[in-house]
């Protein structure tokens, strides 16, 4: 059953937001980028003291994200302003449907509006397809993650999108996790089945016993050597629907099975179907489409008669 719009997408508990100093550490970031020396044409048109009200309006269904950032452009611009949110992040929406309601100085909405929609526009739009793979999966057993294919500066709000859309994550940085892939291998120059099982065994030895292990492979014929190794994961890269199900045999649950490459929307099912632990695409963060949402103020409130009405 889909759940209603405004609804949260299950039961559980929605994921929580990053910690409000690292959203705030973002959005202060676009903030300066936006506006470096203020915002000249409020300064210019809108008196300090008029006082508005807004909505942000859906014009498009999806799956929302990025009330935080919303509220921290709005706090971070002029304290005064106030955010109102009738739906949580996760939540589905309708085109037409008030996901804020915003109040407070018309000057200070103005300069943080394009820094509150671009960022809750990209996260929408990843939870958004994000929410479609995992339905996509539904039933398989198989977890939708992302990548590091993320934007610069964005990496920690995309991943939260991707949690929010009810996906989960992959590693969220090269500090979190040993991940060997063939270009480490090239480096090494290993050659042959006992060269790849020491080498894997001298970074086992190398690392805290806590530190997840990955490996990529790309044939068949690798599984063993890095088994025997004892892994935590092994990524089938590239693998066909029918290699990728051998794969998940021989395994046979000794390792976490990650399936990787060819990842889309239309392809995602049947690789799930093969009996693979997680599936990882970067699409959900490298090429995802922003959601279209927009700002309109609703009423405006004193001081009238002045240069610095609104239009």
């Amino acid at each position: 059953m889909t759940p209603a719009a405004g609804k949260p997408l299950s039961t559980a508990v929605p994921p929580p937001p990053p910690p409000q100093h690292l959203i705030d550490a973002i959005v202060a970031a676009a903030l300066a980028e936006d506006a470096p020396w203020g915002d000249i044409t409020c300064q210019a048109l809108i008196h300090p003291d008029l006082e508005a009200t807004a909505t942000i309006t859906a014009r498009e269904p999806g799956i929302l994200c990025g009330t935080g950032a919303i509220e921290a452009a709005m706090r971070l611009t002029d304290p005064r302003i106030r955010v109102d949110f009738p739906r949580a992040d996760g939540s589905r929406f309708d085109a037409g449907d008030v996901l804020a309601g915003i109040s407070g100085p018309a000057a200070g909405i103005l300069t943080a509006e394009r820094t509150a929609l671009n960022i809750a526009q990209r996260l929408s739009g990843i939870a958004t397809l994000t929410r479609a793979f995992a339905d996509a999966a539904a039933g398989t057993g198989a977890r939708i993650v992302d990548t590091r294919k993320t934007t610069p500066g964005l990496r920690t709000l995309e991943r939260w999108a991707v949690r929010c859309g009810g996906g989960s994550n992959h590693r969220s940085s090269l500090s979190d996790a040993v991940m060997v892939k063939d270009n480490h291998l090239a480096l090494l120059a290993v050659d042959g089945p006992g060269a790849l099982t020491e080498a894997l065994l001298a970074v086992r030895s190398r690392v805290p016993h806590t530190v997840h292990v990955e490996v990529e492979v790309d044939r068949l014929d690798q599984l063993e050597p890095v088994l025997a190794a004892g892994v935590d994961t092994i990524m089938l890269d590239n693998f066909g629907l029918d290699d990728l199900a051998t794969g998940v045999r021989l395994i046979g649950g000794r390792a976490l099975v990650e399936a990787s490459g060819n990842v889309r929307l239309d392809t995602v099912a049947a690789i799930a179907a093969t009996g693979v632990d997680i599936i990882s695409a970067g699409a959900l963060t490298h090429s995802v489409r922003s959601l279209d949402l927009g700002l309109d103020f609703t009423q405006q409130a004193g001081p009238a008669g002045g240069p610095h009405d609104l239009p």
